[in-house]
Parts: structure tokens; sequence; C-alpha cells
């Protein structure tokens, strides 16, 4: 077990194995497709296009953030490499 594996198990921060971030997207994911199948159904025709339009968008906005956002375990790695990079050193 890597010192950041220790790190983040110490720390209680769950995206180590990934599964709390994945339920968590693919929950929101579930409820924006859902949300957006009920607008389409009930709104009128004319406010349809932009509400189905903007619900598209932050779907959009939510999968993408998923695909490129760092772990919680990266940003534990990058915040100390920036540590020691700027003489901080080791904690």
């Amino acid at each position: 077990m890597s010192a950041t594996d220790r790190t983040l198990k110490s720390l209680g921060l769950p995206e180590a194995q990934w599964l709390w971030r994945r339920l968590i997207v693919w929950t929101i994911s579930l409820g924006l497709t859902a949300l957006l199948a009920r607008v389409v159904e009930r709104a009128p025709a004319a406010a349809a296009v932009p509400i189905a339009e903007g619900l598209m968008k932050l779907l959009g906005l939510v999968l993408i953030l998923y695909l490129v956002a760092p772990s919680a375990q990266q940003l534990v790695e990058l915040i100390t490499a920036a540590r020691l990079r700027l003489g901080g050193g080791p904690r």
C-alpha cells in the first residue's frame, strides 16, 4: 500500500476506489435524463426547446467533469508535489 493510499484511507476519502464518484455521477445523470424526458412530455412546445437544451447542456457538463476532474487521490498527489516544489518539505 502506497503512502497516498494510506493518506486517503486516514482522511476517509471515498475516491480511492471511485465507487462513490461513479454512483454520484450516474445518479445525477439518470435524474437529469428523467427530468429531460418529463419536461419534453409536459412542457408547451414553445418552452420545451430551451428547457431541453439547458438540461442537455447541464447533463453534458456533469459527464465532462466526471471524465476530466481529478480524483481525491490525484488532488492529494498534486498538493504533495506542489509543497515539495515550493520548498515546504514533506509533512
